[in-house]
């Protein structure tokens, strides 16, 4: 784990992505009361950051492997960005997709060129199906979150915005299955300069904040937090990495959330999902800790169902 390894995972993924805007808006700097500065992974390939994870992952597997095809079980973000990189690719995608995934993903996983598999709505269930693919096909499983080369990727949104944002004091983004985070503090480390790196969680899904304290991976009983990106937990890849590099986790309530979404739609005039209002909400709740500091905050998608707003 060195800085060449995100700079060569920059490079090889470069003309698969995005460069994506970063943007600021005066009004919402006076109410944080520090200078905020937002990259735009909503106007990402397929709406979200995980497409560098996913293209970065594709690209590492060997010739061999990539012949037999690429397989996740997901219900949105990593299906959508596994099916979209491997089409770019010419890779076959093969997605587990619980029943209980919206018609509109499912529908924008097959735009995409992806093989849907329908399973029960349970990890066990989509697990199962993946395995029967991976027997069947030998494709390689990618994980959205507790893999390497997906972290890697993600850490790249942030060495973009400290290319353009070089003086940043903090960078900030939502925590769920951990590996936005984690690249994105290996970013801070390499290519920062003294810049921390700090997670935004929901109270009512703040296993990571849990993790962080007692040392070992923690679950949630229960998630019930508008922030529907954020259910997932840490895994064993990701959190030794959170655990170096990460300085602290934020916790927000759940109308946090929705006061800072609201904020960032109405000033920014830009549509995000719920879990990217989350590190915002975070600099609002501790702003007296923040403030007149430089900070950069990573939207990571904008893949709204647009029918379950909470305004």
């Amino acid at each position: 784990m060195n800085k060449q390894a995100l700079q060569d995972t920059a490079n090889r993924i470069g003309k698969y992505i995005h460069r994506t805007p970063v943007l600021s808006s005066t009004m919402l700097n006076e109410i944080a009361g520090a200078s905020v500065y937002f990259k735009c992974e909503n106007f990402q390939r397929m709406g979200a950051f995980k497409m560098r994870g996913a293209a970065s992952a594709i690209l590492n597997l060997s010739e061999v492997d990539q012949k037999k095809g690429v397989v996740t079980h997901s219900s949105g973000n990593f299906g959508q960005a596994v099916a979209l990189a491997a089409k770019s690719l010419g890779v076959k995608a093969y997605i587990v997709m619980p029943s209980s995934a919206p018609a509109v993903k499912q529908a924008a996983v097959k735009a995409y060129g992806g093989v849907i598999t329908i399973s029960a709505p349970t990890l066990e269930a989509r697990e199962a199906e993946s395995q029967k693919i991976i027997d069947s096909t030998g494709a390689t499983f990618l994980h959205p979150s507790n893999d390497l080369d997906v972290i890697l990727g993600q850490g790249t949104a942030a060495m973009e915005l400290l290319e353009e944002q070089a003086e940043l004091d903090v960078l900030m983004t939502p925590v769920g299955g951990g590996g936005l985070v984690a690249g994105t503090a290996l970013a801070g480390h390499f290519f920062g300069k003294k810049c921390v790196t700090i997670g935004g969680e929901p109270f009512e899904a703040d296993d990571a904040y849990r993790s962080l304290i007692s040392g070992k991976i923690e679950t949630n009983e229960t998630a019930n937090t508008i922030a529907d990106g954020l259910r997932t937990t840490l895994g064993d890849i990701n959190f030794p990495i959170i655990q170096k590099y990460v300085d602290s986790i934020i916790r927000v309530e759940e109308e946090e959330i929705v006061a800072a979404l609201r904020l960032i739609w109405e000033r920014m005039k830009i549509v995000i999902e719920p879990s990217c209002a989350v590190p915002f909400a975070a600099l609002l709740r501790e702003k007296e800790r923040f403030a007149g500091k430089r900070i950069g905050i990573i939207i990571s998608g904008g893949n709204v169902d647009l029918g379950a707003l909470p305004f």
